[in-house]
């Protein structure tokens, strides 16, 4: 491994301006799309997220039938790498392509194969409107299909291309040094992790869940650290919070509902990294790459000038052009044909679950007192549309919309947006990750993160009603 301190006491004479240049072009330029709020419309956004706006109101109709047809190649290929495998075997199939990180991709075992050919036949059902209501649906595999699949076609068909820029030239290290003493303390994190979070808040939490994955795969983040972020600060951009508290009716009290959001997250960031399941997650890095990541500084150096250093030399071995656009393909084509099946998939079953089944319901029971302790009203209706909130982050507002009390209203609208561990997106992205977090625990760190944010959000529910 790189020696980064003694490299760069060594080189530090030696920067030119092409150095700074190297780190600060691409730096600036990744910052301006991907964290600079920009006004857009009615709202705020980023330039990725207007860029995909933009192509979405282009495309419109077209996109679920292209999600469709992804889903059908994912699938047709699939099936025949299954068939190829049966006769000369999976170590075989394996082997030849190796190199071939594309047709990989295909190469998978009967769980992926079954979701994948599911997904297909769903995503068929949906389009052409044959079959079932409770699958077709525009509450069910409608909304997967229509609603939430070509907003992250587009947007994973440009961010890999875009997130290089944050990730590959410096900021990480320029901000993860300058961050260290806030973030270790406070969150038992790395400093570089508030970029995740602001490629999150700024535009979309599946924006932060794959930075936070590819810095894991590059030996940035342990074990932990990389759950812990992936669950934790992989926060829902501002534009969509505005679209929950205006879909149940509150707008007018955007700015005290945000203000609740933040800080009902900081606290679950400070809890949830100091108790189980996370806690007991291991300080090993991901095994193929090894630690990448030198935090140490020397006493005395600033941690400015400590690391802008850092940041030059990272930006001075970042991969050439060519590599990093072939590599952004690749992790197109991976989410495209890996991600989109599952999220069709397990998203449709958990909305047919919630909208068909009492099964919500059910487990929302053991929530309905711990509401009336907190003096939520209506709390048995509230606590399942806290609850469907794990299938789907926007199922809540759904469920909530129609409930009289503001009260009511506001904890939903809140709750809905810190509780950040939903299948139908986020989830379904940690699941299909090399980040160690199973379903099981995935669904204790959301009923964890509802017990302690809860509490907060109802506490200044009752100071406004």
């Amino acid at each position: 491994m790189l020696d980064t301190k003694s490299e760069a006491q060594s080189l530090r004479p030696a920067f030119q301006l092409i150095d700074y240049a190297r780190f600060v072009i691409p730096s600036v330029i990744g910052v301006m799309a991907l964290l600079l709020p920009i006004p857009f419309r009615d709202s705020i956004n980023i330039g990725m997220g207007i860029l995909s706006t933009l192509i979405q109101e282009t495309l419109d109709a077209s996109l679920p039938l292209l999600a469709t047809v992804v889903i059908f190649i994912s699938m047709l290929v699939t099936v025949v790498m299954q068939a190829m495998a049966k006769r000369v075997g999976f170590s075989t199939i394996i082997s030849q392509f190796a190199k071939r990180p594309v047709w990989s991709l295909f190469v998978v075992g009967r769980v992926a194969l079954v979701s994948r050919i599911t997904a297909a036949l769903a995503s068929g059902a949906v389009l052409l409107q044959i079959g079932p209501a409770w699958l077709v649906s525009d509450t069910t595999g409608g909304v997967i299909l229509n609603n939430l699949i070509p907003v992250l076609l587009v947007i994973f068909f440009i961010a890999p291309f875009l997130l290089p820029l944050l990730t590959e030239f410096g900021l990480m290290e320029l901000v993860g040094t300058l961050l260290r003493k806030i973030f270790r303390p406070l969150f038992r994190l790395p400093g570089r992790a508030a970029i995740d979070a602001l490629a999150s808040w700024m535009g979309a939490a599946p924006v932060g869940v794959v930075i936070t994955t590819q810095q894991y795969e590059q030996g940035y983040y342990t074990d932990r650290e990389a759950a812990t972020i992936a669950t934790t600060f992989s926060v829902v951009s501002v534009a969509f919070a505005f679209v929950i508290i205006e879909f149940i009716g509150l707008v007018h009290l955007f700015l005290p509902y945000y203000g609740t959001v933040l800080v009902a997250g900081v606290m679950a960031a400070i809890v949830m990294p100091r108790i189980p399941p996370l806690s007991r997650k291991s300080d090993n890095y991901y095994a193929p790459i090894g630690k990448q990541l030198a935090e140490e500084s020397p006493r005395t150096r600033s941690l400015l000038s400590w690391g802008l250093e850092l940041a030059i030399l990272r930006a001075r071995r970042a991969p050439a052009w060519p590599v990093i656009l072939r590599r952004a393909w690749i992790n197109v084509l991976d989410i495209w044909f890996t991600l989109l099946p599952l999220i069709m998939t397990i998203g449709t079953l958990a909305l047919v679950l919630a909208e068909h089944t009492p099964i919500f319901r059910w487990a929302a029971l053991p929530f309905v007192p711990f509401l009336e302790l907190l003096g939520v009203p209506d709390a048995s209706a509230a606590a399942t549309a806290l609850l469907v909130g794990f299938a789907d982050q926007f199922l809540p507002a759904i469920l909530g919309q129609s409930i009289v009390s503001e009260h009511t209203r506001f904890v939903i609208a809140c709750a809905s947006v810190t509780q950040l561990v939903y299948i139908s997106e986020v989830g379904a992205l940690i699941l299909n990750s090399k980040i160690p977090v199973t379903l099981g625990e995935l669904f204790l760190i959301f009923l964890l993160r509802t017990i302690i944010t809860v509490p907060v959000i109802a506490l200044v529910a009752h100071l406004l009603f």
